[in-house]
């Protein structure tokens, strides 16, 4: 006897079989149940995840001679012949290869004749978007009032490409890609009915490949179990799919977290001694970056092992969010432009260095402190390139250049008035700190310190507030700020600013309304006078008066702007 393949032996059979699709199998069923039968139903959604199995489903419960239900005996000639494809009354048609209007002709002349031998006749039409215009011309008329005995069945990978009179004569269901744990789970019953051994990382891997088919999915198990001799072990799978050791991925998440150039440069060379394939590793760490971007948001990992948990969680407690979302946007982008480097080698290293030149300063809590690992170079005063002109050498250029060449005397207009600039404030910090501050010195503070990113949007929106405490720096947040907050984030600050004040500091924030305005609402109430003293000195300018007078302009509303430097 021939061998079957996963994909054809393992498809669903009834509806309770189906993996992933309730949404579309509850309208179904009840429908069947309460003999509430459309005449045409339309199957969307991408390769491999239930299109034309529904439909088939859907054709034996129509025809089973125990009568029209949601559950098919299974038993019967009727439902025997659906699933073995041989059911005279279940028409298959593959629209891509009949495209033309005559296929689609010669397929309605028989709409009118009854059903041989089922209770329907069931037309199915996979792809149906492939069909000319002229075709879906014809088959407009019978799928709007076909007989009683008929159900069109469609199925199609792009609905965008069905004409609208067609889409609005049928029932749409929109199937979903599969999700990885739903794959995997399959994947795992399957292997363990066929008794095969099995590694539960290497179905990991084997679901993320099948990309939310499950077609592709149970395709990607046989060759698993082929190249593996009968088993399916992740070493094998990893080296089919070519994907990349997690080892590798650990190596450069462990020297991204030490800022070690030279070992992310040796992960480089193993990769390509052994496996090459440069946009793999760029995928892989970005799934990692991923993981430990949930773990920071409190996600629990249950499908990742307990190994594999604590190397992320330890990687979320080292990194800030700010450096992790970096990395992966990095990443992602890094993968991007990978066919437009020189060669894919250079085009990972460049993006893993980019990693490194690009992380923040605080994002990196390391025993050495934030530039443990950096050496610092400090630049030297670069020597002027031409040599300076003094102010009587530029009198004596300009002068001859005067005679030469008289400037005519002209009535010039009256200097329009200058507008306001928005002056920035002076930034100072007393060697002796006194707490709180008032809100202007909080803000030269904060400029003084740089602190920059989410901290320094933290610190923006908190106000200082007077506690009886010794050594405790109160800040106050609104309620509408409290998405700036938590607990790593004060713990960053409290180091940070201890550093900047040199002495140890406990820093608190109270949730609350704030008796001193915050840096940030200073900064929009300096932004709005500027813009306001702006408007003013426009407004009562002689010459934009004159202007008015004379040609009855008008100045346009949002056009003026403070001058800042």
């Amino acid at each position: 006897m021939s061998y079957e393949v996963l994909a054809r032996k393992w498809r669903p059979r009834t509806f309770e079989d189906l993996v992933g699709q309730s949404h579309v199998v509850r309208p179904l069923v009840n429908a069947l149940d309460n003999q509430r039968l459309h005449h045409a139903f339309l199957f969307t959604g991408t390769r491999g995840v239930g299109k034309t199995t529904i439909a088939r489903i859907l054709a034996k419960s129509l025809n089973c001679e125990q009568g029209v239900s949601s559950h098919p005996c299974g038993e019967c000639a009727a439902c025997q012949e659906v699933d073995t494809g041989r059911f005279v009354d279940l028409i298959e048609v593959d629209a891509a290869s009949r495209t033309k209007v005559d296929d689609t002709r010669e397929l309605l002349d028989n709409v009118q004749y009854a059903p041989t031998r089922g209770r329907y006749k069931v037309y199915l039409i996979d792809e149906v978007h492939m069909l000319s215009g002229h075709s879906f011309n014809a088959l407009l008329k019978t799928l709007e009032e076909p007989p009683p005995h008929v159900k069109f069945l469609l199925a199609t990978t792009d609905p965008q490409k069905l004409p609208v009179t067609i889409l609005s004569r049928c029932l749409q269901f929109s199937l979903k890609r599969l999700d990885i744990e739903q794959i995997r789970s399959q994947l795992e019953k399957v292997l363990q009915a066929e008794g095969i051994h099995f590694e539960m990382p290497a179905l990991e891997l084997l679901a993320r490949g099948a990309d939310g088919s499950m077609r592709d999915g149970l395709s990607l198990l046989d060759q698993a179990i082929a190249f593996g001799d009968g088993q399916v072990d992740e070493a094998p799978v990893r080296e089919m799919l070519g994907t990349i050791d997690q080892g590798v991925i650990e190596r450069l998440l462990s020297a991204l977290g030490r800022n070690d150039a030279a070992s992310i440069m040796a992960a480089v060379t193993d990769v390509a001694e052994h496996n090459g394939n440069y946009a793999s590793v760029l995928d892989s760490l970005a799934l990692s970056l991923h993981q430990v971007a949930l773990i920071q948001a409190g996600v629990q990992l249950t499908e990742l092992t307990n190994a594999d948990t604590a190397m992320l969680t330890d990687y979320a407690e080292s990194m800030s969010p700010e450096l992790i979302q970096l990395l992966y946007q990095i990443a992602i982008h890094g993968k991007r432009d990978l066919s437009l480097a020189p060669d894919p080698r250079s085009g990972l290293e460049m993006t893993l260095l980019r990693m490194l030149a690009f992380r923040p300063a605080n994002s990196i809590a390391t025993e050495g402190g934030v530039d443990g690992g950096i050496d610092k170079v400090t630049a030297k005063p670069v020597a002027p390139a031409v040599p300076a002109v003094t102010s009587a050498q530029q009198g004596a250029m300009s002068e001859p250049a005067q005679a030469a060449m008289p400037v005519p005397q002209e009535s010039k207009p009256e200097p329009a008035q200058a507008i306001p600039e928005a002056t920035a404030p002076v930034i100072s910090v007393p060697d002796e700190i006194t707490w709180p501050p008032d809100s202007e010195a909080w803000a030269q503070w904060l400029d003084a310190w740089s602190i920059g990113g989410l901290l320094g949007q933290l610190l923006a929106n908190a106000a200082p507030e007077a506690t009886e405490e010794e050594g405790v720096f109160q800040l106050v947040l609104s309620e509408q700020s409290t998405h700036l907050y938590n607990k790593e984030r004060e713990k960053e600050l409290n180091t940070l600013l201890t550093e900047k004040v040199g002495r140890p500091i406990t820093l608190a924030f109270r949730i609350g309304a704030a008796v001193t305005e915050t840096p940030a609402q200073r900064q929009m109430r300096m932004n709005d006078e500027a813009q306001l003293a702006a408007n003013a000195a426009i407004e009562s300018d002689p010459n934009v008066k004159a202007l008015q007078d004379t040609f009855d302009a008008q100045l346009k509303p949002g056009s003026i702007r403070p001058r800042t430097h």
